[in-house]
């Protein structure tokens, strides 16, 4: 099973590198970010053609999610409320079109857009630690649930130094804080595990390159963009990778797809047992 993450960083402007990757690389579930297209506007009719059926939740010009899968996506949930009916919070936070999860293929498949946070004085910022607080909730009644499940998407938060091209100068900062990877840590508890990292320890690996600065030619990028599994999934793991091929493309998206390999479960294995 070959499950794949990647902001696109708006579907409009994507639509076609979205098609082509999709025809090469044919994944099981794709979790996308950023689609910024209400949901009457998104491309249901070209990913169809594909052999794709989509799940979305989408606002115009800003965030929005997605789920595609040439399976089918049963019990389709949308934004924290799904899980965390009664609160509050949840229910406001879902004003902001970033929470939507399927089931794929025998597999929970949660796709998130992290708040960015702007800058740590920020009022975003604040916004984006009670976006963490509420993920935390959602994420513990996940667990509750019992089925095998991923999270991924784009989490805007490098987890360490040698997530960033440059730790001296960003450690601390936005996507770098303690806050930040605090909050992350709590979310995930003991039991999920980032799948890159499952395979590959060094640094010197990015998935998202600022379009300002020169972020791309200098190889100056951020590790940002993550695929989290359950034990049951870890075992089935066997790689990680990002393409950054789709980072270099003409007018491309400044986010890489990520892609988690997984060993076919054996049939009439109980996964419970």
């Amino acid at each position: 099973m070959r499950i794949a993450t990647w902001n696109v960083n708006s579907i409009r402007s994507r639509q076609e590198h979205l098609l082509a990757w999709l025809e090469r690389s044919r994944p099981d579930v794709v979790g996308l970010q950023e689609t910024k297209v209400p949901d009457g506007d998104f491309p249901h009719e070209p990913l169809a053609a594909l052999g794709y059926q989509a799940a979305v939740s989408g606002q115009k010009t800003y965030n929005g999610v997605a789920l595609l899968s040439p399976h089918g996506l049963e019990d389709v949930r949308v934004g924290f409320a799904a899980l965390l009916p009664g609160d509050a919070e949840a229910e406001a936070l879902g004003e902001q079109r970033r929470v939507i999860s399927a089931w794929v293929e025998g597999v929970r498949i949660v796709d998130l857009y992290v708040p960015n946070g702007s800058a740590l004085d920020s009022d975003k910022f604040a916004y984006k630690l009670a976006w963490l607080g509420c993920l935390h909730r959602y994420l513990d009644v996940q667990r509750a649930q019992g089925e095998p499940f991923c999270v991924l998407g784009d989490f805007n938060i490098a987890p360490e130094a040698r997530d960033l091209h440059d730790p001296a100068g960003l450690e601390g900062g936005i996507m770098a804080s303690d806050a930040e990877r605090e909050a992350l840590r709590a979310c995930l508890g003991e039991d999920l595990q980032d799948a890159f990292r499952l395979f590959e320890p060094d640094a010197g690996h990015w998935s998202w390159w600022d379009y300002r600065g020169g972020g791309w030619p200098r190889n100056r990028g951020w590790r940002i963009d993550h695929v989290y599994l359950c034990p049951l999934l870890q075992e089935r793991a066997m790689g990680c990778s990002i393409d950054r091929d789709e980072r270099g493309r003409e007018r491309p998206s400044d986010h890489a797809p990520v892609i988690v390999e997984l060993a076919d479960e054996p049939d009439g294995e109980d996964p419970e047992a």
